[in-house]
């Protein structure tokens, strides 16, 4: 009896001890990895401080929607900044980002559009496209765990 529980019950019994420890390490990671974000010499209270005056401006008609989405704009670039996040430019540090959190990708589209603002004059932002930008930014900062 003793020998049928070394030889078969004991291998399960580690192997199944080592599954869950390795699961539970998966968990742990990814869940320190949200919460516990480095941001050097940025409070997450400076960011939320940061979001929302960018609200309030936002309500102040045109040109506070255009000042909110280029502030949003800044913003994450503050945060992948104090993130260590390489590059020059928000554009080379939105591309490693992108790389490491797949899931922020579809901010790449409000930073096109606070270039439009910056770049052209003219441009007459929509009050949904601000919304639409504003929601994106807010999105990626949840998920870089800075809001």
């Amino acid at each position: 009896m003793t020998n049928r529980f070394f030889v078969f019950y004991l291998p399960v019994f580690v192997l199944g001890t080592l599954v869950v420890a390795i699961m539970l390490a998966i968990v742990i990671t990814r869940f320190r990895r949200r919460s516990n974000l480095d941001l050097f010499g940025m409070s997450r209270e400076d960011v939320r401080e940061r979001w929302t005056q960018i609200e309030k401006t936002s309500r102040d008609g045109v040109m506070g929607a255009k000042l909110a989405v280029m502030e949003a704009d800044s913003l994450l670039d503050s945060v992948f900044k104090s993130m260590a996040m390489p590059g020059n430019t928000l554009g080379e540090r939105l591309k490693v980002a992108s790389a490491r959190y797949p899931e922020i990708r579809s901010v790449w589209w409000a930073h096109k559009l606070r270039n439009q603002i910056a770049h052209d004059s003219s441009f007459r932002l929509g009050n949904r496209q601000a919304k639409n930008a504003l929601d994106e930014f807010h999105r990626a900062l949840k998920k870089l765990g800075a809001l």
